[in-house]
């Protein structure tokens, strides 16, 4: 066992160093390792503690701690410290070289791994391991950047020693973080003949063909996967990782589900397979067959956080409000009982706050909101909490809110910018939304984002040369900005002003996007602004077969008024007024047609 759980320490090390991403654990017991859950759980951000030493077994050299030794040691540290890891990388590898001390090896190795230094971090680990050939911790180092830095020829022999030295009891374990390890390599077809050349004498382990079978998914040979899965089931027919990969390496939906039927039958008990079963029956639409396997999964584990959460995510994709409630809020509930528990509860918060949302219980929405902790959302919750004060009539309030916040560098900035103006725009006070922006682009000149909606607020504002400088400016800053295109030409057709250019303008848009609805609007109009009645309904009913949109049904009545198909052209015309009563557009379609409804 203790070779398998050299590896095993060295993938956490690894892990913990923040050098690698963590991969799938295949070796674990739990089917989870191979199948996602239907709605995984998200789980809080790990904090980064530093892996405890494994065991050495270093015979340490007399070292006698100099005044220049002890000065330059301090140096390095204090450089470190200040950010230079140069110079403490540097410095710790010359005196370990000078002074065969491995313990100044691994610092200078720590070091490299910590910035991420690649090829500096494998030199001082090779030096840590001819010092110390028999410690377990640089041999853990040695053999996981070897292996992370591609270099497999090297890995192939100390694999195979160890394969052979292991004990009977534990070879399958190493096999399985063998694969783990080989997982992280670039070259997915090469780690692949490796694990499949130091496995060939152990053919007999279904560890083999797990391994084998998961590191043919990850290159992608899902044939191979799948063969290797299959041989693995028939040495243990009721191992739950073997039949996961086998349906998950299965192309046809139908025939993974009944794979894991008949797996269910004969092992009713098995519950990451039920998860996965549950998973695909949502992937197909079976909403209400994927609902009898969570709840028979709840029934014998009424508190399990995974499943309580698959159903609260299932009754908020089904639209089934009082379901998604009723689990979510169980969840949520179970997460504030147990503090310790490491599972991320923001997206079933922001669900919450969503369904609360809709049935305008503003207050409880804002409740859930608030308790979004710092962290990626939060800016996002806080953002929306300001909307919805406003919302409910506390524009004030919505506004201090937002000016207390701390937004972490420019894009942050730049979010609360735009949202403050919202505010204010959709309070009617555009002058001062206006403001806010160009205060915001005296910070930010080359935001194209900040551009575009100064733009859009000088259109509102009827400050036609404003909005086109800052939509021309967008097209200098952004030549594949279709926005910016589509807004420039649009204005003009609008405006039935420089259509042959506005005419360029949205071409140019719809070539960048060509199935971009709002931008076949726009074609559609310059097209009727030109006389193209016929390209204009082509354009027009296009769109609105894509986006049956208020303001494009408007401009297709208008289309068909103008052709003499009055009788469609008001149809149109009720299907948006009963989506829009107060549409400006449509009143003054309308009242300059003298057309009724």
């Amino acid at each position: 066992m203790k070779n398998a759980l050299v590896i095993v320490t060295l993938s956490t090390l690894l892990t913990a160093a923040g050098y690698i991403q963590a991969q799938p654990q295949v070796s674990d017991t739990s089917a989870a390792a191979t199948q996602e859950s239907p709605t995984p759980v998200p789980a809080k951000p790990a904090s980064s503690k530093k892996a405890a030493p494994g065991k050495t077994d270093e015979s340490l050299p007399s070292v006698q701690l100099t005044a220049p030794l002890l000065y330059k040691l301090l140096r390095a540290e204090l450089a470190y410290q200040r950010g230079d890891w140069q110079l403490a990388y540097v410095s710790n590898l010359v005196a370990a070289q000078e002074t065969r001390d491995p313990r100044l090896a691994r610092r200078a190795a720590e070091i490299a791994l910590n910035a991420k230094q690649v090829s500096e971090a494998l030199s001082a680990v090779r030096l840590w391991h001819d010092l110390a050939p028999s410690s377990d911790e640089a041999n853990q180092f040695y053999l996981g950047l070897i292996v992370l830095g591609d270099n497999l020829k090297e890995a192939r022999p100390i694999f195979i020693e160890r394969l052979r030295q292991a004990t009977p009891q534990g070879r399958g374990l190493l096999i399985l973080q063998i694969q783990r390890l080989l997982a992280n390599t670039k070259d997915k077809a090469a780690a692949f003949a490796l694990l499949e050349e130091v496995t060939t004498p152990y053919q007999d382990l279904v560890e083999t063909h797990l391994a084998l079978a998961q590191s043919a998914f990850i290159k992608n040979d899902i044939v191979r996967a799948n063969s290797e899965a299959q041989i693995a089931l028939k040495i243990k027919p009721d191992l739950e990782l073997a039949v996961l990969m086998v349906a998950q390496s299965t192309r046809e939906r139908g025939q993974a589900l009944q794979i894991l039927a008949d797996f269910l039958k004969a092992n009713p008990k098995s519950r990451e397979v039920r998860v996965a079963y549950a998973k695909i029956l949502i992937d197909d639409k079976q909403y209400d067959q994927a609902r009898e396997q969570f709840e028979r999964l709840l029934k014998e584990d009424p508190k399990d956080l995974t499943i309580l959460y698959a159903m609260g995510i299932l009754g908020a994709q089904t639209n089934d409000i009082p379901a998604a409630e009723k689990y979510l809020g169980a969840y949520l509930q179970a997460l504030e009982d147990n503090p310790d528990e490491n599972r991320d509860p923001v997206q079933a918060l922001l669900i919450m706050s969503q369904i609360a949302e809709d049935r305008k219980d503003y207050p409880t929405a804002l409740k859930w909101l608030a308790q979004v902790e710092p962290g990626p959302a939060y800016m996002a919750a806080q953002i929306r909490s300001a909307q919805l004060m406003a919302i409910g009539g506390d524009l004030n309030g919505a506004r201090n809110l937002l000016s207390h916040l701390k937004p972490q560098g420019q894009r942050e900035q730049i979010q609360v910018i735009v949202a403050d103006a919202q505010l204010l725009r959709d309070a009617n006070r555009v002058p001062e939304a206006m403001t806010v922006l160009s205060n915001g682009l005296k910070r930010y000149p080359d935001d194209t984002g900040l551009l575009y909606d100064y733009a859009m607020l000088a259109e509102k504002a009827n400050k036609m040369d404003v909005m086109e400088t800052a939509l021309r400016k967008i097209i200098r800053l952004a030549p594949d900005n279709q926005h910016a295109y589509n807004a420039l030409g649009y204005s003009f057709a609008d405006r039935n002003i420089h259509l042959q250019e506005a005419l360029a303008l949205i071409e140019k848009a719809l070539k960048i996007a060509p199935e971009d609805p709002f931008i076949m609007d726009s074609m559609g109009w310059v097209q009727f602004r030109l006389g193209r009645l016929q390209e204009a309904e082509q354009y027009l009913r296009r769109a609105y077969a894509i986006r049956p949109d208020v303001e494009i049904g408007v401009h297709l009545g208008e289309v068909l008024w103008v052709k003499g198909q009055k009788a469609d052209a008001q149809k149109l015309w009720r299907d948006a007024s009963q989506k829009d009563p107060q549409s400006d557009l449509l009143k003054s379609t309308l009242a300059r047609l003298r057309a009724q409804l």
